[in-house]
């Protein structure tokens, strides 16, 4: 079966040796957060995850959840690692103290996060949605409703959900219908049905609170009719305790292609009770709050499953014999065409691992710096960086699900290795919080304009600093990447305000180019720290997967810009039907 064992090394060596987490132990929020303390918490954290939750991941995948009665049991197993993980305080690390949590870095959680998705990425979705729930409610909720909810989600007491999506409004969110009627006494009557809600109903929790995208009666039409509801499966007394069961059911459960331990719902709202979050016809500003961080999130469930089969396909390659290989040694990892597929998946995770915590400590900058200049730059740095660990880390998670099969060859098909199950539960997480499609326009049409060009002018900025005195087999590669990717980036902001279609069409090939050139520049980052460890295996092996990266997939870059220049007239130009 496929196993785990988190990468404490590879985490320690990007958090301290490339990334400095130290800098955020100098933020007066959280001058306890040493990186000693970071650390220790983490081995803590990986151990339960490895020794109660992976053993799980095969079983929970099996068995799913099963819907009777109107009440979902979830796989065994998950119940009561939801309550030790739950009393051991990792749901709310991050969250407040004067609400039960830590106060301790949101890059700490995202690490968590990580080893949670690698280890079984359905069950991660429960504690998620429940961190994604809370931070939309305290960026736009009442104090009242603060008070109410925020403790019992931040301590895992209650569960969180998202509900955005219905039948007719998916990726067009302007199209949702769920109604929202005053009641008189500062409630409202929500109505309606939404699908896809990820764990909609369970028992793991007191209670779950649903965070609804519903539409007022005198709202206009589209997106900008949109409000938001704080609506409880049990109604909440006055001093917090639970009373009668809310009108929010499940009418059905989906049957799916993985993540099959997450439950995924359509609900039904019918004379359920509700309270507004924030001021009426704020919703979609209110849940792009939870949204943004929801996408940061779903990249850091890419970077787990991209782990998890990294680390299955180099153990097995190394045990695996079969034939001999040029060197006359018969383990498979020892073939020229193995080694490159394991090449390629550990530079793709180790790369995408400097992204996406980096990105994290950017959002720790841009809320808890004092110097407002710093705390710009770091949001400029996370709203450039959020379509990138979304699209990137995801579309990598099936890439490597599918490489992680060929390095196991036809036993890599079969269900009782465990590893086919990776590429089952990676696919979902390139279509949900927003397709990768929608990150590459995201990309595109947001933050590439944003600020005149301010954000990606920080990037190129940033990479060319560093280009000084690098190696030329990492620093030609990345030069050139970048200057090509320098380039085209200006004609894609001039051509959108001309012909967008033109622009649209290659917003995918653009994203990854981006992407790639910043993984470039990551492993440059880890080839230098690499070096300082004074560990000479270390700094080797780190060498050498830098150079793969710069002349096997850094070389993409130019090639997808070139496609991305190309115009899009005669493709757009055919009539549908004749596709």
């Amino acid at each position: 079966m496929a196993s785990y064992q988190a990468p404490l090394r590879e985490i320690d060596f990007v958090l301290n040796d490339v990334l400095k987490v130290g800098r955020l132990a100098e933020l007066a929020e959280f001058s306890d957060a040493t990186p000693d303390t970071l650390s220790g918490l983490i081995a803590e954290a990986a151990k339960l995850i490895e020794e109660k939750l992976a053993p799980l991941n095969a079983v929970s995948d099996a068995k799913g959840c099963k819907l009777e009665n109107g009440e979902v049991t979830v796989p065994d197993g998950f119940t009561e690692f939801w309550a030790m993980y739950r009393d051991a305080g990792w749901i709310g690390i991050s969250q407040k103290k004067e609400y039960g949590g830590a106060n301790l870095p949101y890059t700490l959680a995202k690490v968590l996060e990580e080893l949670l998705c690698s280890a079984n990425v359905a069950f991660a979705l429960y504690p998620g949605l429940t961190q994604g729930c809370f931070e939309a409610l305290e960026a736009s909720a009442s104090d009242e409703i603060k008070r109410i909810y925020l403790p019992r989600l931040a301590t895992g007491e209650w569960s969180g959900t998202m509900c955005i999506t219905e039948p007719q409004a998916g990726s067009d969110v302007g199209a949702a219908k769920t109604r929202a009627t005053p009641n008189g006494d500062g409630s409202y009557r929500i109505d309606g049905g939404k699908i896809f809600i990820t764990s909609g109903e369970h028992r793991m929790a007191d209670n779950i609170v649903h965070f609804v995208l519903a539409r007022l009666p005198d709202s206009p039409p589209g997106v900008k009719g949109l409000s938001t509801f704080v609506v409880p499966k049990y109604l909440v007394n006055p001093d917090g305790s639970l009373g009668a069961r809310n009108g929010v059911r499940v009418q059905s459960i989906e049957h799916k292609m993985g993540i099959n331990g997450s439950v995924t719902c359509v609900l039904n709202f019918d004379n359920a009770q509700g309270w507004i979050v924030g001021a009426p016809n704020q919703g979609i500003q209110n849940m792009f709050v939870m949204m943004n961080l929801a996408r940061i999130m779903v990249g850091f469930q890419g970077l787990g499953q991209c782990e998890l089969a990294t680390q299955n396909a180099i153990r097995y390659a190394r045990e695996r014999k079969q034939g001999k290989a040029f060197n006359g040694k018969s383990e498979i990892i020892e073939h020229p065409d193995v080694r490159r597929m394991l090449l390629q998946m550990k530079a793709t995770t180790e790369g995408a691992r400097v992204l996406a915590y980096e990105t994290a400590m950017y959002v720790d900058l841009a809320r808890h710096h004092p110097d407002a200049s710093v705390r710009e730059a770091a949001q400029d740095w996370v709203d450039l960086n959020t379509p990138l660990v979304k699209a990137f880390c995801t579309d990598a998670a099936v890439e490597l699900g599918s490489l992680v099969i060929q390095v196991y060859g036809g036993h890599g098909y079969i269900k009782e290795h465990g590893v086919e199950q990776i590429l089952r539960d990676a696919k979902i997480l390139c279509l949900y919080e927003g397709t990768n499609g929608i990150q590459a326009m995201d990309l595109v049409r947001r933050k590439l304009m944003l600020h005149n060009g301010r954000l990606p002018g920080r990037f190129f900025a940033a990479v060319k600093a560093d280009l000084d005195g690098a190696p030329d087999a990492l620093g030609a590669p990345l030069s050139a990447a970048l200057d090509a990717l320098e380039r085209t980036t200006r004609w894609v902001q001039e051509t959108y305000k001309s012909n967008p279609e033109d622009a649209a069409f290659g917003c995918c090939d653009y994203q990854r180019a981006f992407a790639l050139t910043y993984l470039g520049w990551n492993w440059l980052r880890m080839a230098r720290a690499a070096e300082k460890t004074g560990d000479a295996a270390f700094a080797k092996t780190k060498r050498v997967t830098a150079e793969y990266f710069a002349t096997r997939l850094l070389s993409q870059v130019p090639a997808l810009l070139g496609n991305v220049r190309e115009s899009a007239a005669s493709i757009m130009a055919l009539d549908a039907s004749s596709l």
